[in-house]
C-alpha cells in the first residue's frame, strides 16, 4: 500500500510496455479463453499521449507481442550488456532490446520529485487548473448508494488523525486506489447493497509471477556505472513466442548488466561485471484467487481485505520454463550463474539474504511483485465482468474502476502505462457522455 499523497506512483520501477492485440485476445482458464472487450487500437490515442507527456526512452522493434510506443531515443546499454545481447543474437537467435520507461531523475530538470511519480507529473497539472480539491490524511471505506436507483451519490472517508468519518457528495466517482484496495472498497460498499451481477467481484485476482538469477561476466565495470533505470535496462520479450512452453500465457526476461556492483572490496568475484536476470510471468485468472473481507479490522473500524492466492501447475511450469531459459542465456553469453552471497561480500545483511524468497531458485510468491491486477475485470457484458468495456460498473454506472482490479487477465508486461492509458480513456468516455 501507498498510503501517501502520490500513491504507488512514487515507488514504481518506471518500466512503460504497451500490451498486445495476443495478450488482448486473452488467454485459456478454467472459465475457457478469458479475453478483454478491448483491444490494442482502443487504447492507441492514449498510449501515445502518456509517452509523449511523460518523455519516455525505447527503441522501435517491431514486435507483434510488445507495440512500438511514441518514445524518445533508448539510454545506451552499458558494453557488457551488448555483448550479452550479441551473444544471443548471434548464438540463439534471440533478440534483446532495449527497455522502455523512464531514465534516472534529475532534479535540477525535473523537479524535486521524478516524473514517474504524480508528483513530479501529473498531480501538479491538476493542481495548477484550480479546479481540483485534494483530501489527504483520509481514508475512503465505502461508496454511498443512492436509494432506489442504480447509481452512487458519494463515499464515506474516514479522517486517519482522530477516525472521524463524513460523506463526500459526488456525481462521478472514479476508483483508482490499487487494485486490493479498490476491491476492498467495492466489497464493503457490496455489503450495503450494491449489486454484483456476475458474482466475480473479487475473484480471480492475479500478479506476475517472477523468478530471478544473478550472474557474472568475464569483463571489468565501467567508471562510473550507469544507473539500474526503467529505460536504463534491457528485456528478452519473448510474450508467447517460446519453443516447448507445456503451458498457457507468456512472459519476458528483464535484466541489467553493470549497474549495480559494490566496490572491488566487497566483490568476490574480481574481474568480473554482475548481471541479473527476473522473469514476469502471465498469470492465469482463478476463480479460487480473490479478496474478500476479514472478520479483522483496522485501528479505524474499517473491515480489511483478506488474500487467498496460490500459483498452479501453470504458473509452475512457466518458472520452471523461465529458469531453464536464463540459464541457456547466461551460458551463451559466456557468463556463470551464481546466488548473489557468491558474488558480493555482504556482511552486515548476509544473515538477512538467507531463505529470501526473491533469492531463491523457485517462484517469488504471489504478491512478491507487487503487480496485482483483477478482481472487478471488464467484461462485454455484466455476466462475466463486474466493469463495462469502459470501465463503468454494471452495476452503477457513475462509477469507473480504472486501476489494476479491472483488468481479465494480467498479460505479462509491467502494467502501468496500460493503466494509465485506461484511466485516460474511461474518463474523456466519462466528459464525453456528460457534455464535457
Amino acid at each position: 500500500r501507498g498510503l501517501q499523497v502520490g500513491g504507488r506512483s512514487l515507488t514504481w520501477g518506471g518500466i512503460t510496455l504497451r500490451l498486445s492485440d495476443e495478450d488482448f485476445a486473452g488467454v485459456e482458464s478454467p472459465d475457457g479463453l478469458t479475453a478483454w472487450p478491448i483491444r490494442a487500437a482502443d487504447l492507441e490515442g492514449d498510449y501515445v499521449a502518456l509517452e509523449r507527456m511523460l518523455r519516455v526512452h525505447g527503441r522501435r522493434d517491431g514486435l507483434p507481442q510488445l507495440p512500438d510506443g511514441d518514445t524518445q531515443e533508448p539510454l545506451p546499454l552499458t558494453t557488457a550488456e551488448q555483448r550479452f545481447a550479441a551473444a544471443l543474437r548471434d548464438q540463439l537467435a534471440l533478440q534483446v532490446i532495449h527497455s522502455r520507461g523512464f531514465g534516472p531523475h534529475h532534479p535540477e530538470r525535473d523537479g524535486p520529485w521524478p516524473r514517474s511519480s504524480s508528483r513530479g507529473s501529473t498531480l501538479p497539472q491538476a493542481m495548477a487548473t484550480g479546479r481540483v480539491q485534494m483530501l489527504s490524511g483520509h481514508l475512503l471505506e465505502q461508496l454511498v448508494l443512492e436509494n432506489g436507483s442504480e447509481r452512487v451519490k458519494g463515499a464515506v472517508v474516514v479522517d486517519q488523525a482522530n477516525g472521524n468519518r463524513r460523506t463526500v457528495i459526488a456525481d462521478l466517482v472514479v476508483l483508482c486506489a490499487s487494485t486490493i484496495q479498490t476491491l476492498a472498497i467495492l466489497l464493503r460498499t457490496r455489503e450495503q447493497g450494491l449489486k454484483d451481477p456476475s458474482e466475480r467481484l473479487g475473484t480471480r485476482l492475479m500478479d506476475h509471477v517472477s523468478t530471478s538469477q544473478f550472474f557474472c561476466m568475464p569483463e571489468p565495470s565501467e567508471s562510473p556505472q550507469p544507473p539500474l533505470t526503467g529505460a536504463g535496462s534491457f528485456f528478452l520479450p519473448f510474450g508467447r513466442h517460446l519453443e516447448g512452453a507445456d503451458f498457457h500465457g507468456g512472459y519476458g526476461l528483464w535484466g541489467g548488466i553493470g549497474r549495480f556492483d559494490p566496490p572491488a572490496v566487497l566483490r568476490r568475484r574480481p574481474g568480473t561485471v554482475t548481471g541479473f536476470l527476473i522473469g514476469h510471468g502471465e498469470v492465469i485468472p482463478q476463480a479460487s484467487n480473490q479478496v474478500s473481507l476479514s472478520d479483522a479490522v483496522d485501528r479505524w473500524g474499517v473491515a480489511v481485505p483478506h488474500i487467498d492466492c496460490r500459483w498452479s501447475t501453470n504458473e509452475m511450469a512457466m518458472v520452471a520454463h523461465m529458469r531453464s531459459q536464463m540459464q541457456r542465456c547466461i551460458n551463451a553469453a559466456g557468463g556463470e550463474a551464481l546466488p548473489l552471497k557468491d558474488l558480493f561480500r555482504l556482511p552486515l545483511i548476509e544473515p538477512l539474504l538467507q531463505g529470501a524468497v526473491a533469492l531463491s531458485d523457485g517462484a517469488s510468491p504471489p504478491g512478491y511483485y507487487i503487480h496485482e491486477v483483477g478482481g472487478a475485470a471488464m467484461g462485454a457484458d455484466p455476466s462475466i465482468g463486474v466493469v463495462d468495456p469502459f470501465n463503468r460498473l454494471w452495476a452503477a454506472p457513475n462509477v469507473l474502476v480504472v486501476d489494476g482490479a479491472c483488468w481479465p487477465t494480467s498479460a505479462w508486461q509491467s502494467p502501468t502505462l496500460t493503466m494509465m492509458a485506461i484511466t485516460r480513456r474511461a474518463c474523456l468516455q466519462a466528459l464525453r457522455s456528460r457534455g464535457g
